[in-house]
């Protein structure tokens, strides 16, 4: 059947069994996608027979299909003719694991950060009712997850002041990474955790069918019928009282009521809820039995990572220290909390995927006298920068931001590097910002943040596994480490980027060329012994997995003109200014130079240039 399938008009001609049949087969192909590619598996098993539903019912890319978040895309990727694209999921220039708008034109939005689709749908469906738009259909499928998103009730009460054309599919699997919080999603669980519900609302429709059996008068009693069931069991009406009509629960792995509710969500106007539940990984053993996550994604820090060695840092202080308390936005397990979070239940925070209200509760939290350690993507940190400046910043507060996947990650693309944070946290005043080097920098780091109460703190450290270390080579405190000495060349490394720098000392060193190496550790503020020993050097190179334009190599070579004389001549080695595609994470930074050969390069010119000038 999948074979078959080349656009999603080759849908329409399909039977019911046939349909079911397709779904079994592109659950099985999308397991065998992501368990040679990694990616994303419970989303998208779990909303198979909701996107065939969506492409039956609806007209794309006529109709605009808008998906929040963009990791539940892999089945819309299939029905819009790129199943022969999955052997390069993830890859190099290959297929992306979110939708992207150079691959087809029913990717709308390139959504890989949750909870913005509403907007998105706002906006467009402004435009599409404008007089210079086209009257084009809006739906955005949104994930219950998705919802614990500030951003994404404001969409929602904008939708409903406006009365914007717009269908919301509410894919609700009680799930976003972890198990979804929020007040709203313990109302959906009422009514998808009880059976009465569903049967009561099918007792009330064949009443109300055998009272009133003509015309558009049993429509509107069976929609009071249900309205009346809703508020029995769901009496806040959340999304009515907003605005937006509320049709629902659907079975989410029914295509045939699925299509049917589409297709009457699509004659109503004004915004229009349709309420699907679904489950996170449907129909694969292995992902239906992870209690976790439902196999959300593959591909999880294994021993020996930075996270493991966050997760025994975090547990071994709160051991000795009752004010420590542990945040996260929705992502306990991949962060490294879930240990905490069982051991230490009281003092752990899961608030939903709501980055800006986790920095801001933390702020209070420091200000009430606990130590609160927010633990995050770097990517995701940007959404919360005004909050970490001006919330937890400004006040001088003791918060601590522990940032997962920092620099290149890899095959998630533009998206999920972490290349603005440390460029973004050095320019708030009072931050200390710590980088680690290995397995145990990152331990001592996280104990000496906690040594520092008078402003805020930012461990950030990548997703690669990290060196073992012995103790002679773990420094302390916010002093950077010297790791060899040398006069031709001082090579000052940031975080991981200190393996590439031995690597090149040592192919330098069998040029005749003696680099001196610091671990810089400590980007900010920076170590004025390591400034002043870096200053006597003919040439100095600095690296590290961040954005170079306004970046910690930029400030270290305005510190070393401060300090006066010739000086050595500077050059930094970083990420460029611009969104960098997915692809395995060495093979980018080898792309980028970032690598031991591309710092012997740089180290090879610089002695050229030196040269000339003499």
């Amino acid at each position: 059947m999948l074979e078959q399938i080349t656009c999603p008009a080759d849908l329409r001609r399909l039977s019911t069994s046939e349909l079911k049949k397709l779904s079994q087969e592109i659950r099985t192909f999308i397991v065998d996608a992501v368990e040679a590619n990694g990616g994303h598996l419970g989303s998208n098993l779990g909303v198979v027979e909701l996107t065939i539903a969506l492409h039956r019912a609806f007209d794309s890319p006529r109709d605009i299909l808008l998906w929040d978040t963009g990791h539940q895309s892999y089945v819309h990727k299939i029905l819009t003719g790129r199943t022969e694209d999955f052997n390069s999921l993830r890859k190099a220039s290959g297929l992306s694991g979110y939708p992207s708008r150079a691959e087809s034109e029913h990717d709308w939005i390139e959504n890989s950060h949750a909870s913005t689709a509403l907007s998105y749908a706002f906006g467009i469906a402004a435009a599409q009712s404008s007089d210079l738009g086209e009257g084009r259909r809006v739906i955005a499928v949104v994930g219950d997850g998705a919802l614990t998103g500030g951003m994404a009730f404001e969409g929602l009460n904008n939708l409903g002041h406006a009365g914007s054309n717009v269908i919301i599919i509410l894919n609700d699997n009680g799930r976003s990474y972890a198990p979804t919080i929020s007040r709203l999603s313990d109302s959906l669980k009422r009514l998808r955790n009880n059976p009465r519900y569903l049967e009561q609302q099918e007792k009330l429709e064949k009443k109300v069918k055998n009272i009133l059996p003509f015309g558009e008068s049993v429509e509107k009693a069976i929609e009071a019928a249900k309205a009346a069931v809703r508020e029995i069991w769901d009496p806040t009406s959340f999304f009515e009282n907003l605005g937006l009509r509320y049709n629902g629960p659907f079975d989410g792995h029914n295509v045939e009521e699925l299509e049917r509710a589409f297709r009457n969500a699509a004659d109503f106007d004004g915004p229009t809820v349709v309420h699907v539940l679904t489950e996170k990984g449907h129909g694969y053993g292995p992902a239906e039995n992870d209690p976790i996550k439902r196999l959300h994604d593959i591909g999880n820090p294994k021993p020996g990572s930075y996270t493991a060695a966050f997760t025994e840092a975090l547990i071994k202080e709160a051991e000795s220290r009752q004010d420590v308390v542990a945040i996260t936005a929705a992502m306990p397990d991949s962060t490294g909390l879930l240990p905490f979070s069982e051991r230490y239940p009281d003092r752990f925070f899961d608030v939903g995927i709501a980055e800006q209200h986790a920095t801001t509760a933390a702020a209070g939290m420091a200000m009430s006298g606990l130590r609160p350690v927010v633990a995050i993507y770097a990517t995701f940190l940007n959404r919360a920068f005004d909050q970490v400046a001006f919330d937890v910043g400004l006040h001088e507060l003791p918060v601590i931001f522990c940032l997962d996947r920092a620099g290149i990650t890899g095959p998630d693309g533009a998206s999920h590097h972490g290349l603005l944070d440390m460029m973004l946290m050095s320019k708030i005043p009072g931050m200390t910002i710590f980088a680690p080097s290995s397995y145990q920098e990152l331990q001592q780091m996280f104990h000496d943040a906690l040594d520092i109460s008078d402003g805020p703190v930012c461990i950030r450290y990548p997703r690669t596994p990290a060196p073992t270390v012995h103790e002679k080579e773990v420094g302390k405190g916010t002093q950077a480490r010297k790791v060899q000495d040398g006069h031709d060349a001082c090579i000052l490394a940031i975080g991981k980027m200190l393996e590439p720098a031995k690597e090149a000392a040592k192919a330098l060193e069998a040029k005749g060329i003696q680099c001196g190496i610091w671990d810089v550790r400590c980007v900010a503020p920076l170590d004025i012994a390591m400034l002043e020993d870096a200053h006597r050097y003919p040439a100095v190179i600095t690296i590290e997995d961040g954005i170079t334009e306004g970046g910690i190599g930029a400030t270290i070579q305005n510190k070393l003109s401060e300090l006066g004389g010739r000086g050595p001549m500077v050059r930094t080695m970083g990420i460029p200014s611009a969104y960098v595609p997915q692809g395995n994470a060495d093979d980018i930074l080898s792309q980028l130079g970032l690598d031991s050969e591309g710092i012997v390069k740089v180290v090879l010119s610089l002695q050229e240039d030196l040269q000339g000038n003499n």
